[in-house]
């Protein structure tokens, strides 16, 4: 087994991760449910899809696939002329309903929506990059670390429904700290995008993994990295604020995979406890 196929499985006991599959082409690791990535390895130069969606297949046959909020119950995984069907386990969010909110903050204004356009654009096109990097994809499977650590004070997959309009569900997990809190790389990766001020997340900072896996750091109130910069796992990339359209200081770490938002949390340890909630 090579060294890089050593790192990709390597710290998936570290991290806590679980399966759900019928053994048939191929074993996987991961999280197989909504919001989970999961990879595994073929045989080398053979082609891989899901649900008809061609995946990246590196040298030594290693491949990732991700499931996003509302992925179906199943999925069929094709390797070469074998074919598996997954069983994706669904997860149940958190809804809240607030009614009586002021309708110019749940819809923005006429003046800059255009704006928010725009923004979008640029992210969109971070995130649709290529980047053919086995070394910082293995680096990255090998184990995530938290960026910040601090109180979880937002999860993945919870929706408010305001003055009963669905708003956008949320696709990250927000770690509340304190305005300047140091934020570090999860993980190996290079930056894709490094706005100080967008509309709805404020500093912005988009971290390739390769193979188009990414994370997102969201609200921050410095950002200390520019496009282009690559940074292994513990470099500073940002500090955390309440930039953008945030109600208090916190970082918000967001991942996907190509167009699927997944759920950091499933990559990470447990989050250490405060040294005296751990010592009481």
């Amino acid at each position: 087994m090579t060294k890089t196929l050593k790192s990709l499985f390597a710290g998936v006991a570290m991290a806590g991760l679980s399966l759900q599959a019928t053994a048939a082409c191929v074993d996987l690791q991961g999280q197989l449910q909504q919001g989970g990535l999961v990879w595994g390895r073929a045989a080398p130069a053979a082609a891989v899809s899901l649900d008809g969606q061609a995946l990246d297949v590196l040298a030594d046959g290693t491949f990732i696939a991700g499931f996003g909020r509302d992925a179906a119950r199943t999925a069929e995984l094709v390797v070469g002329d074998c074919r598996q069907q997954l069983t994706v386990a669904s997860r149940d969010y958190n809804i809240q309903r607030v009614e009586g909110v002021p309708q110019q903050t749940v819809t923005p204004p006429p003046e800059v929506l255009e704006r928010i356009a725009r923004e979008r654009q640029l992210v969109a096109a971070a995130k649709a990059r290529h980047l053919p990097r086995p070394d910082l994809l293995g680096a990255a499977l090998a184990g995530f670390h938290w960026p910040v650590e601090g109180r979880i004070s937002g999860v993945y997959g919870s929706q408010r429904v305001y003055n009963g309009t669905p708003g956008n569900p949320h696709y990250g997990v927000d770690v509340a700290v304190p305005t300047g809190t140091i934020v570090r790389a999860p993980a190996a990766g290079v930056v894709t995008l490094a706005e100080p001020d967008l509309f709805y997340s404020g500093g912005t900072i988009i971290l390739d993994h390769g193979y188009r896996l990414s994370s997102s750091f969201l609200h921050l109130s410095k950002v200390r990295v520019a496009v282009g910069d690559e940074v292994q796992t513990g470099d500073i990339i940002g500090e955390v604020g309440a930039t953008g359209r945030a109600t208090g200081p916190h970082l918000d770490w967001r991942m996907a995979w190509r167009n699927e938002r997944i759920d950091p949390q499933f990559l990470v340890p447990p989050m250490p406890q405060p040294a005296a909630a751990a010592g009481s």
